[in-house]
């Protein structure tokens, strides 16, 4: 009996130990996948396609910066921001399908119709900061109804906007570097509409009928200054050139300041007082038509400085420590600096702000 018990064993024995075996080498092979069925990649749905799939577009990293309105309809390449001004801080677009991603929103003030109709009409986001693009004083400035709350931040030239719209002096690296003066060929001149002269009426026109009487002035119209190197050759070839404002306001100093500055010629200013002409320039880098008790007796003190080197030159001094750089003159680029300026903003300040009147703000 013991024998047959020992029999019985040993063929279990036999049987389960084979099986066992089988059943652990399955189970260690079902535990890899197949090395022809990979599993499929988690959150398969919300991988981004290439991007230069058909139908797909870059996603852009940056802030989005959307030109709601073309100023002018003056249209430029936004990769002038970049190699003019290097300035790359945005995704910087005028497609108005990306404006419910728009971190900033910019509206040429110019373009608004007066019942805002080309306004957006969808809900603004609430990350998103809608900019109020104006570069005219408060004298050119088109009353609007319903916009004075509507701005988050503002683009202005005024010093207290939020961005600001001026081409500035900048400090140089080098101060031993020796000024050399352009050739003068013209004592005094201006560029200006040709028929604004004979038309309109103004404080500037007045100073300039009244200054001709006791001055040459050499007119050249300014619709003849297409191209950036004909102005600046034009300017530098004067040895003043009258820097007239259209209008006289706080912080309004433009381009027909930069431009001689930058032109090697010194500028004869008419706009806001003095003190607010040298927190843009040093004092000594202009004359004032308000530093004379009339246009006569500027005249006779530009004449007399016509006869002085030593004292002219004595207004360049401040290029041994500053520079003033062109500005551009092309149509199209006419508001380029700007955009590009509201650009760095969006890309470089993420507060959100409201400006609770803009009227009451810029108007007074």
């Amino acid at each position: 009996m013991a024998s047959v018990f020992c029999v019985l064993r040993a063929t279990l024995m036999a049987i389960l130990l084979p099986a066992g075996v089988i059943v652990l080498f399955l189970m260690y092979h079902k535990s890899f996948p197949s090395p022809k069925c990979h599993p499929p990649p988690a959150h398969l749905g919300r991988l981004k396609k290439p991007a230069n799939s058909p139908g797909t577009s870059k996603q852009p990293d940056k802030p989005v910066l959307l030109l709601w309105l073309w100023p002018e309809n003056k249209r430029f390449d936004f990769q002038d921001c970049e190699t003019l001004f290097n300035t790359d801080s945005c995704h910087l677009t005028d497609d108005r399908s990306l404006y419910s991603r728009a971190h900033g929103v910019l509206v040429f003030h110019r373009a608004i119709r007066d019942d805002l109709s080309n306004l957006p009409a969808a809900p603004r986001a609430r990350f998103q900061r809608w900019i109020w693009f104006n570069t005219d004083s408060p004298t050119n400035t088109r009353r609007i109804a319903g916009i004075q709350g509507l701005f988050n931040l503002t683009l202005s030239y005024r010093k207290d906007a939020d961005i600001h719209v001026r081409w500035r002096l900048t400090l140089k690296k080098n101060t031993d570097e020796d000024f050399m003066l352009p050739k003068k060929e013209r004592l005094l001149c201006w560029i200006v509409g040709s028929d604004d002269l004979l038309t309109k009426s103004g404080e500037r026109y007045n100073y300039y009928r009244e200054l001709v009487k006791h001055i040459k002035v050499d007119v050249f119209s300014s619709a003849e200054f297409s191209k950036g190197d004909d102005y600046f050759m034009t300017l530098s070839s004067c040895k003043f050139y009258l820097s007239f404002e259209n209008s006289i306001h706080r912080d309004y100093v433009t381009e027909t300041f930069n431009g001689p500055l930058a032109a090697g010629t010194v500028p004869i200013v008419l706009g806001p007082p003095r003190r607010n002409y040298e927190e843009f320039a040093p004092g000594t880098s202009f004359i004032h038509v308000n530093d004379f008790p009339d246009a006569a007796t500027l005249a006779e003190f530009l004449l007399q400085l016509d006869k002085d080197n030593e004292a002219y030159m004595r207004y360049f001094n401040w290029r041994r420590f500053y520079t003033a750089r062109r500005h551009l003159t092309e149509e199209n680029h006419e508001f380029a600096h700007a955009i590009c300026q509201a650009c760095r903003h969006v890309g470089m300040n993420k507060a959100y702000r409201v400006v609770p009147d803009l009227y009451k703000w810029f108007l007074q």
